[in-house]
């Protein structure tokens, strides 16, 4: 017995000699194995717990001096983040403090042997954060409640919308009010009916002036593109024919002659939906004026303010009358517009264009809570992947997507790539459609309404559809090319799980060049952390200077 003993005690003794690769806290347990031989007992089952932090600090530690970094198990439960490499899995009970150095999966990406490698963000709640119901103590439960008139809440019944989303909750009764506000909300979440919803409340309380010439509308909101413009008008259509308002659409592309048809058909329109490009050539052409307007909405803020819109924005802001105080839009005498900025990110330098229209003292910024953050209800799959094999990959997800599931919508960074991509798709005898800027105006007609009807499952496309379009029917988005800024993953992302979708849906991203892995490190530290993503903004800032101010007037 005491040989047994003696030679179970030296093959311990060995193992502990050779575990000089290991952490001190398996010499540890080794040890004590020992010390329970000696004393002539089994091997000690005593566990010793180490903290997490510590256990990720020893094992930098022997990374940094050559050796081997030990495996780390995963937590058994959920996880917030699963990776092909378990070890570097994070599990929802894990939140990784402000200045803790995250193991990031993609922390390799930029060499080649990463190819292969993915990561996938999962889904931490079914529903989305805009459908969350009010606190129990908040009663903003119904559109009542929030200070809508009956015949509005009629029409919004007829249109099977029973409950306010969060954003409208917090916008409708500060736009009653009739402050002018910055709307900053995550993408899906019902925004248009929230500057909607009020500006038809005080159409009706206002009674029409009559006709004027040329037409003058009591309301314009502004869009960046046809189909977004389309489609607002489609909504304020079925929403305010019940209640006796005219809406009317002008968008580029189709000559002026159309321009001119729309705005002559009905010159007392309640609200005008405008591009800015067709917008601006209505006004320098004396076709439209702006001199009647109660209610301005800029909606997609930051594709509006970009060095492409921006001086038709500027434009249009300088010939309407904007108020600058609740108490101006009330005067019914003279008749100043609410301004309203809506969107999901906005650009630098807002402040300085809206400084040179009215007072920034007078806006409230509105913002959900979930404002810039990862959305938590839909999965997000990130692929480390060669440029030749994105293509076998996109039709393997296609194939496996099948007939029966929801629409797919492929996002490229360029029209080229669209127009190719398109040619491929065509040889794999797979029926789709293209959306891409450069194509002419009769050829983009329609083809978002054929996509959102169903006649078509696949849409291949650029950010032209990112914005704001309603794509409650897709289940499926890929990042063919990956985005080029946080904001234009936001907006894309924001195409699935929006409010009225069956499914949450899910986005898988190809990440082929070395400054997508920048983009991809930035948005897995902010999962791994829970915040937002950085640099975006939400609030306004840099009004111009006085002596800007002053020589803008002289001018």
């Amino acid at each position: 017995m005491a040989l047994s003993r003696l030679g179970a005690v030296m093959a311990v003794l060995g193992e502990v000699v050779r575990s000089g690769a290991r952490t001190p806290a398996v010499r540890l347990i080794l040890l004590r194995s020992v010390q329970g031989l000696a004393g002539g007992g089994q091997p000690s089952e005593s566990v010793v717990r180490i903290p997490r932090a510590l256990q990720l600090r020893l094992a930098r530690q022997s990374t940094r001096r050559g050796r081997e970094a030990p495996v780390v198990l995963t937590r058994p439960g959920k996880l917030l983040l699963r990776s092909r490499r378990p070890q570097l899995s994070q599990p929802r009970c894990v939140t990784l403090g402000r200045w803790e150095r995250p193991c990031l999966v993609s922390a390799g990406w930029k060499h080649r042997r990463a190819y292969g490698d993915y990561f996938q963000l999962e889904r931490s709640q079914d529903q989305a954060p805009a459908l969350q119901p009010p606190p129990a103590a908040g009663g903003n439960g119904s559109f009542q409640a929030l200070g809508l008139g009956p015949a509005l809440v009629s029409a919004l019944q007829a249109l099977s919308i029973t409950q306010p989303t969060a954003v409208q909750r917090r916008a409708i009764p500060t736009l009653l009010r009739g402050r002018n506000a910055l709307c900053a909300a995550e993408t899906g979440s019902g925004k248009t009916l929230a500057y909607l919803l009020p500006l038809f409340q005080k159409l009706l309380s206002r009674p029409s002036l009559g006709p004027a010439w040329p037409p003058a509308p009591r309301s314009l909101v502004v869009l960046p593109s046809r189909e977004l413009a389309e489609q607002v008008r489609t909504v304020a259509s079925s929403l305010g024919s019940p209640l006796g308002l005219s809406v009317r659409e002008i968008g580029g592309g189709r000559g002026m002659a159309s321009v001119k048809n729309q705005l002559h058909s009905n010159p007392n329109a309640d609200l005008l939906v405008a591009t800015p490009g067709a917008l601006c050539k209505a006004l320098r052409k004396r076709m439209v004026k702006l001199d009647r307007l109660c209610w301005l909405v800029l909606d997609e803020a930051d594709t509006l303010l970009d060095l492409t819109f921006l001086d038709l924005v500027e434009e249009v802001l300088m010939q309407a009358p904007i108020a600058h105080s609740p108490k101006e839009v009330a005067d019914q005498w003279d008749i100043k517009a609410q301004l309203v900025i809506v969107g999901a990110t906005f650009p630098e330098g807002l402040g300085q264009l809206l400084s040179k229209v009215t007072d920034l003292g007078c806006f409230t910024t509105l913002t959900s809570q979930s404002l810039h953050y990862l959305l938590p209800h839909i999965q997000q799959k990130f692929i480390c992947i060669k440029g030749i094999d994105k293509v076998a990959e996109l039709l393997q997800l296609i194939k496996d997507q099948g007939p029966s599931s929801g629409a797919v919508l492929i996002f490229c960074n360029n029209a080229n790539t669209v127009n190719w991509l398109g040619y491929i798709l065509d040889d794999h005898k797979i029926k789709h459609l293209r959306l891409q800027g450069q194509m002419p105006a009769a050829m983009r007609a329609g083809i978002f309404n054929t996509f959102q009807k169903g006649q078509s499952d696949v849409l291949v496309c650029t950010d032209l559809a990112s914005r704001g379009l309603d794509t409650s029917r897709v289940e499926l988005v890929v990042n063919y090319d990956f985005p080029s800024t946080l904001p234009d993953y936001l907006h894309r992302v924001g195409r699935v799980g929006r409010v009225g979708s069956k499914v949450p849906g899910t986005v898988v991203s190809f990440v082929t060049h070395r400054w997508d892995v920048d983009l991809v490190r930035k948005i897995e530290t902010a999962a791994r952390r829970r915040t937002s993503l950085p640099g975006m903004k939400s609030v306004i800032k840099e009004p111009l200077p006085k002596t800007d101010l002053t020589q803008t007037d002289e001018q």
